[in-house]
């Protein structure tokens, strides 16, 4: 049944993640990941503050690492509009922005309230992300030489062409050996599992797939993403300490089952949007010209698969003028 145009939440969305991509970029390469991510987290607070919606933040980017964050629990918006489950990471790469290096992005995603998956006390989830071509193909149980079989001729490839994104991580030690002995490439990257997931599923990136352990948050994250781009996300709970593993049987959750980009987010009515901060192949980084600074962008709409890429020009003198956020 036909539908009147509803309102595109990824395109109020974006203007935080501009805002927050604007704050933290004035400290790329010095060395405080803190007063990067600290600029983004305001800015991305002030900006929320104008949205009629009424948000819960239930990913919340911080807790694992002691920085600044919007706290999982923290309502934003103006506390009217649509109720709404909210996953952010203000500065995803605080490492890759505090020293320079690429693909250093800022998200924010949003679903109906009650649509996300709360990962409770879990921080780390092993995660294999692909495009819709080979949504349909992958196992997370099964040998790393047949995902990647699977994956190659889904997308008409040999093994030998793939890319694969993993995390340059020492429990990554024996993956990286099982992909380099079936014959694929493989993308290091010390940090970014969003970005990553994103590159899996982004028909502009030379990535085809992403595998390994990252961050349970930023896999609720990636997933308002690679659903509304029609790809897929198996994901198992991974803990990496006894404390966390203790945590999360306490709490109930079964660290057995493999959960889908549908367990992950329910909804298919969900919104996303990452910008730029440190420059990289996936989103270019904040450039200031003169009096104008540029960002790039990729919003996306989940109901209708709609994909964006946006590139601004923000008049600092302006903005400067008007804005409570200091860029």
């Amino acid at each position: 049944m036909a539908e009147a145009p509803e309102r595109n939440l990824a395109l109020d969305i974006v203007r935080i993640t501009e805002a927050a991509a604007l704050a933290s970029a004035r400290w790329l390469g010095r060395g405080d990941k803190n007063a990067g991510d600290g600029a983004a987290v305001e800015a991305m607070r002030n900006s929320f503050g104008t949205l009629y919606i009424d948000g819960l933040v239930v990913i919340g980017e911080g807790e694992k690492d002691k920085a600044p964050m919007l706290s999982n629990g923290e309502r934003v918006g103006q506390g009217a509009g649509p109720l709404l489950d909210v996953a952010v990471d203000p500065v995803e790469g605080t490492s890759l922005l505090a020293y320079g290096r690429p693909n250093a992005i800022s998200v924010v995603a949003v679903a109906p309230r009650g649509s996300m998956f709360n990962p409770g006390p879990s921080f780390y989830m092993q995660k294999l992300v692909v495009s819709k071509e080979a949504r349909e193909v992958v196992d997370l149980d099964a040998p790393v030489k047949e995902n990647l079989a699977s994956v190659a001729g889904a997308l008409g490839k040999r093994i030998q062409d793939l890319v694969v994104f993993v995390l340059d991580k020492p429990r990554h030690e024996r993956l990286i050996e099982e992909i380099r002995s079936a014959g694929a490439r493989i993308q290091l990257q010390t940090d970014g599992d969003v970005a990553g997931a994103l590159m899996a599923v982004d028909p502009r990136s030379e990535v085809d797939m992403m595998m390994g352990t990252g961050g349970t948050p930023e896999g609720v994250l990636a997933a308002c993403a690679i659903k509304g781009m029609g790809g897929q996300i198996l994901a198992r709970l991974d803990p990496q300490s006894y404390v966390e593993k203790e945590a999360i049987n306490e709490a109930g959750i079964d660290i057995r089952e493999v959960l889908t980009v549908n367990d992950l987010v329910k909804s298919d009515d969900c919104f996303f949007a990452a910008t730029g901060i440190s420059g990289g192949e996936f989103l270019r980084g904040v450039r200031y010209s003169g009096k104008h600074a540029v960002t790039h962008s990729l919003v996306l709409r989940g109901k209708t698969g709609t994909l964006r890429y946006v590139e601004s020009y923000h008049n600092m003198d302006r903005l400067s003028k008007i804005s409570a956020v200091q860029y």
